[in-house]
């Protein structure tokens, strides 16, 4: 198959896995975990991830460097815009004015759903603060338009709760957004197990980000290295283009005319 990149915003991709770094027993295992799965984007939760605001800690700098990675700062911890735009801003100043971030305001501590009001209230400042923005919403396709309108250069539905490992609930939703969006679509939260990113990619979703799954797997590296193929392989299927759905075929894949025991009309 030819290369098969994609853009958020100024960047070029070709893995469509983006893979967290929190759960993880040490960083050496991270970074193990991060090779397996090919990833290219690397999420780190600033509020829970040293990346230089603790010097006297090790910092997940050393084990994934910017130079071999796009570091992909998020929000994770942050229930209300005012926390999650400081959050941000925090890390474009670590990260030498790096812009290109991923927004996420939880509503209920329980569930992690986003609360979308005071998330289109930080997309909107942050957007016009010129960062790039990948933002973790609900699968509602009317708030991704909304998101996509304000300038977010990518539009993150949850398939289901975060850590849940549930998959796709509802697909419905997901292929409303797609058919819509002008931004890359990609799944956030939720996937368990690599038939979920697959039917991810094969909807036509443009990347699926992970964390739990990998991390949470018993073999955490062998898991990262399958959810890598599960997403080529999705990725292809969308491209391929599946056979249509049908109760049954009534035209056999086999030739019946000059088969053994076959009988030809006069």
């Amino acid at each position: 198959m030819t290369q098969d990149t994609f853009k958020i915003g100024k960047r070029t991709f070709s893995s469509r896995l983006l893979l967290g770094t929190g759960k993880y027993k040490d960083f050496s295992e991270t970074r193990a975990a991060v090779d397996a799965s090919g990833a290219e984007i690397i999420t780190v939760a600033i509020r829970r991830t040293n990346i230089g605001q603790n010097p006297n800690e090790a910092s997940l700098l050393d084990v994934l460097p910017p130079s071999q990675f796009t570091l992909l700062p998020n929000t994770a911890g942050c229930y209300s815009a005012d926390d999650a735009v400081r959050t941000l801003r925090l890390a474009r100043e670590l990260l030498d004015d790096h812009t290109l971030v991923k927004l996420e305001v939880l509503g209920d501590v329980h569930t992690l759903f986003p609360n979308m009001p005071e998330t289109l209230k930080a997309a909107e400042t942050l957007v016009k603060e010129g960062f790039e923005v990948m933002v973790y919403c609900s699968d509602d396709p009317i708030q991704a338009k909304i998101l996509e309108d304000l300038g977010c250069v990518a539009v993150m539905p949850l398939a289901s709760l975060i850590g849940s490992g549930m998959g796709i609930l509802n697909p419905w939703n997901l292929q409303l957004i797609l058919e819509k969006a002008n931004v890359p679509v990609i799944v956030d939260a939720g996937v368990g197990t690599t038939s979920d990113a697959a039917i991810a990619m094969e909807l036509g979703c443009d990347g699926v980000l992970m964390n739990t799954a990998v991390a949470a797997a018993k073999n955490p590296v062998l898991m990262a290295s399958a959810m890598n193929k599960a997403v080529q392989a999705g990725r292809e299927a969308f491209l391929a283009g599946r056979m249509p759905k049908k109760l049954y075929s009534a035209t056999p894949s086999s030739p019946t005319v000059g088969v053994i025991g076959s009988v030809t009309k006069a």
